[in-house]
């Protein structure tokens, strides 16, 4: 596997208008951004000299910044293309415009098909029908959206009614997250969804991916859904043929934290992906392309031999290689084994 960055998610601002109760940046408008403008088009510069990503801006609330578009002009004079994930609920018809000009895709957050789901994960009323409103102000000014769910207990009896939903909105793409326990996920720890549960949910979207042929589904922070797709479509005949989003990582991998994406926050602390625990280091201090070369965490990442031994001897290392960030989140080691992996050897457990 070749080791380059394809995809940065790059936090610019801890501000948001909404509570979410699994924000892994415990994000609020009491917070204030670290990174000036400078800050970041310098970091940008740098990646680029290397590397030339799809960089998506999130925070928080990307909106609230009064320069994100200007930052994302800068990202685009470097040849880059720039994604938006946002809440939605500050899109109106100018801003949908601008956005239009500036940005290439916009991912919106809905965790669920009716307002007393959504707003319940919120913690804002009527967050639910501003979100729906601005993917459909966004699909009438034709910018290309996908949408993000996130799921724990309290809402995952509304996952296909969502899917349904984001289909019916219009969206390019539906990615059911699987919530790991980071900022204030950790807080509701107990009402993630459990291992058993996880691996019925990640059937049936296998089932509908089958049968889904206008959007693009996919399964994220749930690397075994790659093993799952191989034992599935093997032992019951199936042709199964993964689409890929233009504006993704390519889907070559369920767990590729440090090894094709990393996470950039806004104080400048880079992560392999934006639910993990650990630093590898300070983007300010260290530089964005030591860190990614010579941290200790992303070399560990890329050398699969040194995971535990369970995950180094599975014949779905390259294709699954469980998730590290819940691994840590788990058990304080992110080389451990991913506490919702189902898989062995090929082989369901338990079955």
């Amino acid at each position: 596997m070749e080791f380059g960055l394809k995809w940065l998610a790059f936090e610019i601002t801890p501000r948001c208008n909404l509570n979410c109760i699994h924000c892994r940046t415990s994000a609020s408008m009491n917070l204030e951004d670290r990174l000036s403008f400078e800050d970041i088009t310098n970091i940008i510069e740098e990646i680029s000299e290397q590397f030339k990503p799809v960089v998506v801006l999130t925070g928080g609330e990307p909106l609230l910044r009064e320069d994100v578009f200007d930052i994302a002009d800068f990202i685009h004079s470097k040849g880059m293309r720039v994604g938006l994930a946002t809440n939605g609920t500050l899109i109106d018809e100018g801003l949908a415009l601008k956005i239009k000009k500036h940005i290439d895709i916009v991912s919106l957050s809905l965790d669920g098909s009716t307002a007393e789901v959504h707003d319940d994960f919120r913690k804002v009323k009527g967050a639910f029908d501003a979100t729906v409103r601005a993917a459909n102000i966004l699909r009438e000014t034709s910018v290309e959206f996908i949408i993000n769910s996130s799921f724990t207990k309290r809402n995952q009896s509304d996952i296909e009614n969502t899917y349904r939903l984001a289909k019916f909105l219009g969206a390019k793409a539906w990615y059911m997250f699987m919530i790991v326990p980071t900022g204030r996920a950790e807080e509701i720890r107990e009402e993630l969804i459990d291992k058993e549960n996880y691996k019925e949910i990640l059937k049936w979207h296998f089932q509908m991916e089958l049968n889904e042929k206008d959007i693009l589904v996919r399964p994220t922070c749930a690397p075994e859904y790659y093993a799952l797709v191989d034992i599935e479509s093997k032992s019951k005949g199936i042709g199964f043929k993964r689409r890929t989003l233009k504006f993704s990582t390519g889907g070559a991998k369920g767990c590729v934290a440090g090894q094709l994406i990393a996470f950039i926050g806004f104080d400048g602390r880079v992560k392999p992906c934006s639910y993990f625990l650990r630093d590898a280091g300070n983007v300010l201090e260290d530089g964005f392309l030591n860190i990614w070369y010579n941290s200790d965490i992303f070399k560990k990442l890329r050398d699969f031999s040194s995971y535990n031994k369970k995950c180094a001897s599975c014949r779905y290392i390259n294709v699954c290689g469980g998730c590290r960030a819940r691994a840590d989140a788990y058990f304080g080691d992110y080389l451990a084994i991913d506490p919702y992996c189902f898989v062995e050897g090929g082989v369901y457990e338990g079955e």
